[in-house]
């Protein structure tokens, strides 16, 4: 698959799954727009991509929990592009703790805010842009902290109440966007192993029946989605969690 004709944005592309997907995209001929809390972040990854050949990659700064941070970005993001294909809502603060009582009030608002509200008004503001393309996707990673009754993970209570936030917002917003021929997909994936897509290990991570999931499996599910035709609107995602 080639998605040479592709503009795609990437939040929280500095590290981690968002550095490993935006460098998959940008292999793959995409033109990708990538965001980080720190404009330093965002342009590491940008050089990467440059490095392995892709011009088309530009880097701005964008933190989740300030919303005029996000309006500036939108704002400079239109400035490059008329139009995006793909918006990835991949930005949220993790937060660990099973004791609500672990964790300053300040983290629980930093991490709702990212999560939650981060991901709304970026979907928000980037609307415009999505309804001007003929294939507009908004992939969003929640995580199985997002489903109802799940308990399985270590994280804060405020992780799980950002997640579910985002698993709410996403349901409605599909079946809300739909007339528009906007796709929106969202994924569920537990915790699972974060390959470096530049080191070896990107090659070599098990990925059998008994191994934890793998960000290399998440992009293939992100690829194929929007490879779809656009009669096929997948709405989610859900994985097993290994026994």
């Amino acid at each position: 698959m080639r998605l040479d004709d592709h503009t795609v944005v990437v939040t929280a592309a500095g590290r981690d799954f968002g550095r490993a997907l935006a460098i998959r995209l940008a292999d793959l001929g995409a033109q990708v727009i990538l965001s980080a809390r720190t404009l330093k972040a965002a342009e590491r990854t940008r050089d990467e991509i440059h490095d392995r050949g892709n011009p088309r990659v530009h880097a701005f700064a964008c933190d989740l929990t300030d919303p005029a941070s996000i309006t500036h970005f939108v704002q400079q993001v239109a400035k490059t592009t008329d139009h995006i294909d793909v918006l990835v809502n991949n930005g949220a603060r993790w937060l660990q703790g099973e004791d609500l009582l672990t964790v300053s009030d300040a983290d629980i608002i930093d991490t709702l805010a990212s999560g939650a509200t981060g991901t709304i008004l970026a979907t928000k503001n980037f609307l415009p842009l999505l309804l001007r393309s003929d294939k507009p996707d908004i992939i969003t990673m929640i995580s199985t902290a997002g489903l109802a009754g799940h308990s399985r993970s270590n994280a804060h209570d405020a992780f799980y109440s950002a997640k579910n936030a985002q698993a709410g917002f996403t349901e409605i917003l599909s079946k809300r966007l739909r007339p528009q021929g906007v796709r929106v997909i969202s994924l569920y994936p537990p915790d699972f192993n974060n390959a470096d897509p530049l080191a070896p290990d990107w090659h070599t991570t098990p990925r059998g029946p008994t191994d934890p999931l793998t960000s290399q499996s998440l992009i293939e599910c992100i690829l194929f989605a929007i490879g779809q035709p656009r009669d096929c609107f997948i709405k989610s995602f859900h994985f097993e969690e290994p026994v």
